[in-house]
């Protein structure tokens, strides 16, 4: 139960700040008219990454938060906070093309469209920030916190739960990448952007609890005073 209660919480949360469909425009964009065997070899190896990536982050974030005297409480108000208001940017973005176009300034010195430059790319740009930005570090390092409150066990298959959660939209990444000249053809951005909204509302519920759940931690220590 704790496993399937952290994979919901863990994919709710990082599946709009990764937002595939989004990336997979960018990502698109980035690399050009190429072959598709280029293309689906790059997705390859942006998914797998991605899983190494934010699994190592996962893994020291407890040790990040210990080495700079940050209470897992501060993590889960002030993250808490910070995926709110991400949601509540997404919720309230007026154009379907808005998360792409962001997507595409935070990657404003990423590779160019050289084929041979492609292979270079393959972590920065295209896995981070493409693919997993800022806010999803951030996202998941306040998941970390959350997960690290309750017992040992609960601890273990809370982590398992967003690392299968990871692991999981890091799959959809590589279809979405692999198939991006389909999927640009094929859905239209509204749609897309409809589904993302309905994610965002979600978000922005679970970064309020996550932040009120520090916020008690934080007024409980100071009315036993």
């Amino acid at each position: 139960m704790a496993l399937w209660h952290a994979f919901l919480i863990g994919f709710t949360v990082l599946l709009p700040l990764i937002n595939p469909l989004g990336s997979a425009l960018v990502f698109l964009g980035l690399v050009g008219d190429v072959p598709p065997a280029v293309i689906r070899s790059l997705a390859r190896r942006i998914a797998i990454n991605n899983v190494i990536f934010l699994a190592v982050i996962e893994l020291l974030g407890a040790a990040i938060l210990n080495f700079f005297g940050i209470s897992l409480p501060i993590v889960q108000l002030s993250g808490g906070i910070v995926i709110s208001a991400m949601g509540w940017s997404v919720l309230n973005e007026r154009s379907a093309g808005a998360s792409t176009q962001k997507k595409e300034e935070e990657t404003a010195a990423g590779a160019g469209r050289n084929t041979r430059h492609l292979e270079e790319g393959v972590f920065y740009p295209f896995t981070f920030p493409i693919t997993s930005g800022p806010g999803t570090l951030v996202g998941l390092l306040t998941l970390g916190a959350h997960m690290s409150r309750g017992a040992l066990l609960e601890n273990i298959l809370g982590h398992i739960g967003v690392f299968l959660a990871v692991v999981v939209i890091s799959l959809l990444c590589y279809f979405c990448y692999a198939y991006a000249p389909k999927l640009a053809r094929a859905i239209p951005q509204s749609t897309a952007h409809g589904i993302l909204r309905v994610m965002a509302f979600i978000l922005l519920c679970i970064g309020i609890q996550i932040a009120w759940n520090g916020l008690s931690a934080l007024l409980g220590t100071v009315l036993k005073r």
